[in-house]
């Protein structure tokens, strides 16, 4: 017979093995008009994420100002990882000031798609004023590419584990047989030496790309990963979503 103490004890040694041991304060940048990961982040976050105990607060660009993220500045105070989807915006400088912070903290950023040109002005692109910051070499500096352009619509990309990347932590259970996606091939080659390939993408008749890596930022080796994958029709995919959860928990490991 179980006594109500013993039963107490058991309850909660129950609880303890179902909380998770690594639950971590997430925040996700939101600022692009393409790929719709204004609904798909918030939705992962909810069915991938939530689950595992994390926090997560979503900072969406200011509908009014598409460089304005409010309250992004308090986020990253307390912030374990920053996850970037954001398209040529020129933040508020004390915005983009936090994100370098974070970074030179040593803590862990993952950056999809449009990331690798999340605070890149191009030629032609008006000057932000005084009050607002681009971040010409975010990628190179940090995420550890050369994006300089994509292929034509059209082409499905074949997604391929880079050779030697097998047995990479964030490859562990994705299912990649056959796992393709239905948007341009970013042009992103070289790579810096530091980064490491993990995934590689081809369409007919171009050069391979890198489309999935990890790199280090910094004296205190911040974990990077960035993948040009991050559609819509790419989080319907397993596989994706198993790939950037298991970059999540890559980034936020001892």
């Amino acid at each position: 017979m179980i006594t109500l103490h013993r039963l107490a004890i058991t309850v909660l040694l129950f609880a303890a093995c179902l909380a998770p041991a690594s639950a971590a304060n997430l925040v996700l940048m939101i600022g692009e008009d393409e790929y719709l990961t204004w609904e798909t982040l918030p939705v992962f976050a909810k069915t991938e994420l939530d689950p595992l105990g994390h926090r997560v607060t979503i900072i969406h660009a200011d509908a009014a100002d598409k460089n304005n993220f409010p309250g992004l500045i308090d986020a990253l105070r307390d912030a374990d990882l920053l996850l970037v989807s954001v398209r040529r915006r020129t933040p508020i400088k004390e915005q983009l000031d936090a994100v370098r912070a974070h970074l030179a903290a040593g803590k862990p950023l993952i950056g999809i798609r449009t990331a690798s040109h999340a605070f890149a002005l191009r030629p032609k692109d008006k000057q932000p004023d005084a009050k607002f910051a681009a971040w010409q070499d975010f990628d190179p500096a940090v995420l550890g590419g050369h994006y300089v352009n994509h292929h034509g619509e059209g082409p499905q990309t074949t997604v391929t584990v880079a050779n030697g990347a097998d047995a990479h932590p964030i490859l562990k259970d994705v299912p990649l047989t056959g796992m393709s996606s239905v948007y341009s091939l970013y042009k992103v080659s070289p790579l810096v030496s530091s980064a490491t390939p993990l995934l590689i993408g081809t369409i007919p008749d171009q050069p391979a790309e890198p489309i999935a890596w990890t790199n280090q930022f910094g004296p205190k080796q911040a974990r990077v990963f960035y993948t040009s994958l991050g559609g819509a029709d790419d989080f319907k995919a397993p596989a994706f979503r198993r790939l950037l959860l298991n970059a999540i928990v890559w980034g936020l490991a001892p």
